[in-house]
């Protein structure tokens, strides 16, 4: 077939690539026996290594999963190559020139070296961004690397450069070297627009994005005229080299630093990861116009080689068993929220998770440049333990001043600190937390206790597994943790939203509808309430089928609250007498209100022991006057429930 590679290129292509050096550029590899090596396997998750490699036979294999293979299939399975593209990859590295079969015709997209053609125009581009970097009309940018204190060769180190004004300057230097223009629209480095081909970055500040073998697979670029429309940072657009869902900036010149000190510590921009390399941080890297995601946390958990069952154990020296990831976020709202999505990823490390966040404000690179070096040292050395940080940003959710707002923050953050790994650690949070709530030590101990038996109970003894692990559910920087079923009050809550879905006809629509969003106590049991008003209550349910009145409530929920819904909507009810079930559905409604009107009761009560009557006598009698209504309402629901 013609394109081939000749048959004993490609064996020399497999006999001279190291495949303990191909494999060990993704995977942290560790002596594993006499001409062994292991590590964790980068295609599925794990926490113990099962990932082989026997670099005298020149294969590799997981136990795992079962995959395996040579040099050739290892690249090819990594990033997604076919075979011609995975050699000539490999042929790249040994300074291999290979030779092709003579033949017929294959589809332009099929060519041979297509992957080392989109390279080789990255090296290109990039080259000629760091001469136009140079250039006089290059000042403002210049200006721009002065200004935060970075060097020209601090500039040079990190690759930077710069794209002039213009429509085709790149474009015209790129066709003299022989690209074509689908070639160079494929690369991202140009954009196809009604009247041609043109350069995607232009008047711009740049960065080259490179993998962690070190090749350019992408440009981040910031706009420095004001002029420019476009907005502040503009990157490569998803192409057969750039996926920034696996792409870490900075994570060529990490890798050895990330491997070395078991750290990795996350920053959000280009120049705070220079900033951050420049104060000997060498460990920094950035996510590039996305959030740190599971795709990010699969890579680093392999460089670190995160295998440790000890890990997320923080010793007594502020290092960590196992390594440590490290995010900095500003201090404002949108950085807490980051840092509230860098939880939700924390279970799958076992590598310590810690925050660090400048008190006024600062990122790594403002911060080098007003207290200088010793100040980021000093930022990420002062990190915060994530569940400390998570915590404390949960309890900001709750009025802790009110019975109801410390029991939901006991509630949400029970199992944050049952999720501890460290067993040393749990007791002291524990402690901490009972301090911050101003609740009994008991109670918050019990409530940890619970959640941390609940969490380990297997997936037989609970029926609805999805309850049997504390989530924490993001939404707008609050944390909404999924409830004990075992809590006779979330448990009553529960089915209470169990037949509000299966069973809407059967309850009085002017009952509930007339229900405040706080009538719920459990954050996650609010959340379907609060879809359920959305999406009209059950006046409106009544206007419709139970399939469409669930699918109502499901498409007025939040994304994170979708699956609860549905799961409550199919969830069995205790009872399965169809000629009893509407009775029992208007028992656990009633039953649901009983408890809300007491616990109203309890609070106005507690209001009129404080009440001076003859200090304000009026407050006092409009105090005692709603207590008076509320059981009379108690107390009718009751006589209603007798009869």
């Amino acid at each position: 077939m013609a394109g081939l590679i000749k048959r004993e290129d490609v064996d020399a292509v497999r006999e001279r690539s190291r495949i303990e050096d191909i494999v060990g550029e993704q995977v942290t590899l560790k002596p594993a026996g006499v001409g062994s090596m292991k590590g964790l396997c980068p295609f599925h998750d794990e926490k113990s290594p099962s990932f082989h490699v026997r670099p005298q036979v020149g294969r590799w294999h997981c136990f795992g999963c079962g995959e395996g293979g040579d040099v050739i299939s290892f690249v090819q399975k990594m990033d997604g190559l076919g075979f011609t593209e995975a050699v000539e990859y490999l042929a790249s590295k040994i300074g291999l020139q290979l030779r092709y079969e003579e033949g017929s015709e294959r589809k332009p997209e099929d060519q041979p070296g297509r992957r080392q053609r989109l390279l080789e125009a990255h090296r290109v581009a990039t080259q000629y961004y760091q001469e136009q970097l140079l250039s006089p009309e290059a000042q403002t940018a210049r200006d721009f690397i002065t200004k935060r204190s970075f060097t020209a060769q601090d500039a040079a180190h990190f690759g930077m450069g710069y794209a002039p004004k213009g429509w085709d300057n790149l474009y015209k230097v790129l066709r003299q070297k022989g690209f074509t223009e689908q070639e160079l629209v494929i690369s991202g480095l140009m954009s196809q627009g009604q009247r041609g081909v043109y350069d995607r970055f232009r008047g711009r500040l740049m960065w080259p994005i490179r993998d962690v073998t070190g090749e350019t697979i992408g440009f981040g670029a910031r706009h420095l005229y004001e002029d420019d429309n476009g907005p502040k940072y503009l990157n490569t657009p998803e192409t057969p080299l750039y996926k920034k869902s696996n792409v870490l900036y900075g994570i060529d010149l990490a890798k050895r630093e990330i491997a070395k000190n078991k750290q990795v510590v996350v920053v959000e921009g280009y120049t705070d990861v220079m900033a951050a390399h420049l104060s000997g941080v060498g460990t920094a890297v950035a996510t590039c116009g996305t959030a740190f995601g599971s795709d990010h946390v699969r890579f680093v958990r392999r460089l670190l080689g995160d295998t440790s069952s000890s890990g997320g154990v923080r010793l007594a020296d502020g290092g960590s068993a196992g390594g440590e990831i490290i995010f900095t976020f500003d201090g404002d709202a949108a950085g807490q929220k980051a840092a509230m999505r860098a939880f939700g990823e924390d279970q799958k490390f076992y590598a310590q998770t810690f925050v660090a966040v400048e008190p006024s404000g600062m990122d790594p690179c403002d911060l080098r440049q007003t207290k200088g070096p010793d100040a980021v040292r000093a930022l990420v050395e002062g990190r915060q333990p994530l569940f400390e940080f998570v915590i404390q940003t949960t309890l900001k959710g709750f009025d802790l001043d009110t019975a109801e707002g410390r029991v939901g923050a006991l509630r949400a953050c029970a199992p944050v600190v049952a999720g501890i790994r460290d067993n040393a650690l749990r007791p002291e949070y524990t402690r901490l937390l009972t301090g911050w709530l101003g609740l009994d030590q008991e109670t918050v101990r019990r409530a940890v206790a619970q959640a941390e038996r609940f969490s380990k109970q297997p997936a037989a003894a609970a029926p609805r597994s999805r309850e049997a692990q504390p989530q924490i559910i993001d939404d707008m920087a609050s944390t909404i943790a999924r409830p004990d079923p075992r809590d006779p009050v979330a448990r009553l809550e529960r089915q209470a939203l169990e037949v509000l879905l299966q069973y809407p006809h059967a309850i009085i629509a002017d009952v509930i509808d007339a229900l405040p969003s706080e009538a719920f106590m459990v954050p996650a049991w609010r959340g379907v309430f609060d879809a359920i008003r959305a999406a009209g209550g059950l006046f409106e349910a009544a206007k419709h089928e139970a399939g469409d009145w669930v699918e109502l409530v499901s498409q007025n929920a939040a994304e994170p609250i979708r699956p609860l819904v549905n799961e409550l909507a199919v969830a069995p009810l205790p009872e399965d007498r169809p000629e009893v079930i509407e009775r029992f559905a208007q028992g656990i409604v009633r039953a649901f209100i009983d408890m809300g009107i007491t616990r109203q009761i309890g609070d106005v009560k507690s209001r009129l022991r404080r009440a001076d009557i003859g200090q304000d006598p009026v407050e006092y009698e409009a105090i005692y006057r709603a207590l008076l209504e509320l059981e009379a309402q108690r107390r009718m629901l009751r006589e209603v429930e007798d009869d």
